[in-house]
Order: structure tokens, then sequence, then C-alpha cells
């Protein structure tokens, strides 16, 4: 490999096919970064063209439409099945592992770890159809739980959602999880904060507050289901910020008034190995857990709370000690519970 300046450059002769899953790669990157932006602008610099009448049309359809994230959203099967997302797939590769049949008579709380810097498992798996999940788990419906404030950026929303999004909010999950059968929400747990931890080989779960998910499961009768997407934090390469540090308070406090985490990171380059905003190649392995039997319960005490949260937390880790040899990781690494 040549190298510059310590940049390692990529081979000037690599296969079309690979380029192209380097290509879709930023294209998603970029998506995720810039797009919510992107698409608020451009409706802004159009109210001052003679096409103003579009971001005019479009705010009536956004005021009408907007609470519908909240209300399963507005999935397009063509679009999650798009050629792009198997190449995006095939960049890491990102592989979707079932333990266990669901039946697809009851609905399930999906409940996903670690959220890595950018969720890149979690949509590549619940977002597309590129890992097969309807063929994994027939029946099922998956719904990829995000930030509210996601919906908010206007044209960005409508394409969004049609890879099956919905926000993360209390009322969208009760609302996924009472209307119909086989709907599986995946609701990322450790949230925005959990971003910060997103160190490669390390897998600290922002998870010991973390209750709501199941209280609502309890008030619902709902089993949930632990999922585990190895090497999901090998993907980006974060500034350190250890708990404490003047950067991880700076991010804390914009994270407390922004509702989303700022990462400092930074991936691979598209033609080096060393620098960039693309995602490293690094193999993404996502394990589905067998669910955890949930007692339907309107009003739970804390302390029935605190058990069935004790009972999810000992079953994602036997999740995470029955498959981490097989994904590559060290037998002495183990979950770090925060």
């Amino acid at each position: 490999m040549v190298k510059i300046l310590g940049i390692e450059l990529a081979p000037l002769r690599i296969p079309l096919e690979r380029r192209i899953q380097t290509a879709v790669a930023l294209y998603w990157t970029l998506t995720f970064l810039l797009e919510g932006f992107g698409c608020l602008f451009l409706l802004i610099y159009l109210c001052f063209t003679r096409f103003y009448w579009i971001p005019c049309l479009y705010l009536i359809w956004y005021i009408y439409d907007y609470d519908q994230a909240a209300r399963g959203g507005r999935r397009c099967e063509w679009i999650r099945r798009w050629k792009i997302w198997e190449y995006f797939r095939d960049y890491f590769p990102v592989k979707l592992i079932k333990t266990v049949d669901l039946p697809p008579d009851r609905n399930y709380l999906f409940c996903f770890h670690p959220h890595g810097v950018m969720c890149a498992g979690a949509f590549c798996n619940f977002a597309t159809a590129a890992t097969g999940f309807s063929e994994l788990f027939p029946g099922l419906t998956s719904y990829l739980l995000v930030l509210k404030g996601q919906f908010q950026f206007p044209l960005h929303r409508e394409y969004f959602m049609t890879s099956g999004a919905c926000d993360c909010t209390k009322e969208s999950l009760e609302y996924l999880l009472t209307h119909g059968k086989g709907n599986a929400p995946v609701l990322v747990v450790g949230g925005a904060l959990e971003a910060l931890n997103a160190h490669p080989g390390k897998y600290s779960l922002n998870l010991s507050h973390r209750k709501g998910f199941v209280r609502m499961a309890m008030k619902l009768g709902v089993p949930l289901v632990p999922v585990f997407s190895f090497g999901e934090n090998d993907l980006f390469v974060q500034v350190n910020n250890p708990p404490g540090s003047f950067l991880r308070r700076l991010q804390e406090t914009l994270m407390k008034y922004c509702g989303f985490s700022l990462p400092a990171f930074h991936g691979r380059g598209v033609f080096n190995y060393t620098f960039g905003i693309v995602p490293f190649r690094k193999p993404v392995n996502t394990v589905v857990g067998g669910p955890i039997e949930v007692e339907r319960n309107e009003n739970p005490s804390k302390e029935q709370v605190d058990d069935v949260h004790a009972k999810y937390v000992a079953a994602l880790q036997q999740l995470f000690e029955d498959n981490k040899k097989q994904y590559g990781l060290d037998e002495m690494q183990h979950i770090i519970i925060q």
C-alpha cells in the first residue's frame, strides 16, 4: 500500500463492484449527516424564486401529515428493496442472524444494541430488505425507531419514512404494538448518549437507567427481544472522550439542547483507507436473540420494572457471551453496563 504523509491510499485497480459499494456507503453517510439540512435549505431557497409555490404547498402537506411518523410511518417496499442497499450490505458486510423462530401471531419489541456512531447495522437490517428480515422472520414487519427530530426536516422525512422508520416516542411505540399483529418495532435502547461511547473494540451500553422500554412492554404484555450487533462500534474511530473530560461535557451539553449527540469521529475516505467520513469496511453481525416473555401489567411498580429489566440485561449479556467468540471477540471481553 502507498502512504503519503501517513495516509494509506487505496489502489487504483479495484473491482468496479467494490467501488460501487464504497460510493453507496458514502451516499448513506452523506444522507445521514446532511440530507435533513440540505432539504430544509432547498425549500428556503425556493421561497425566493418563481417556484415559491412549491414550499407553500408542501407546508400545507407538512402540517397535515406532521404526526405520521408516530402512526406507523409510510413504508415503501420498492425503496426498501433498491439494489443500492445490497451494495451497502456487501460493503461491510452486514449479516442478520436468527437464533429462534418468532411466530407472527403477536407483536415484539426488538431492543437493538449498541447504538454505534450511526446505527449502520440497525438501518441495513431493519430499514431495508437487504439482509432478508422478511425471509428470516416470515410474517413480521420491522419498524426502525429513531429520534423524532429526524421527521421534522421537510422532504427528508418523506424519504426516511419509506424505509419503514418511525419516531421513537412513547405514542409511536404504543401505536405499533397495539395495531395489528406481526409488528416488530426496533428500538435502539442506548439512544444518542450511547453513541458517545462507540469506540472500536469496546461495548459500553447505556442501559442501567433505561427502563421506559421495559415499562411499555409490561403495560402491553409484549415480549422483549434482545438484539446485539457485533462490529457496530468498529465502523468509525471516535476521538477519546472519557466521562468527565472537556469534550464529553461539551458533547453532553450540546445533546441536552439539540436532542442528538455529536460524536467527534472519522472513518476512511473514498480514495484512502485512513481518514474520511465513509465507515470502515468491517463486518457487522447482528444477532437476534430469543423473546423474553413479559406478563401484562398496566401499572407496574418500580420493583416489578426493575425485576424485568434485570432479566432483560441478563438475557442480553448471555446473548453476547454465547456469540462473541464466533464473531472475533476475545474470551475476556464483556459488555459494560452503564
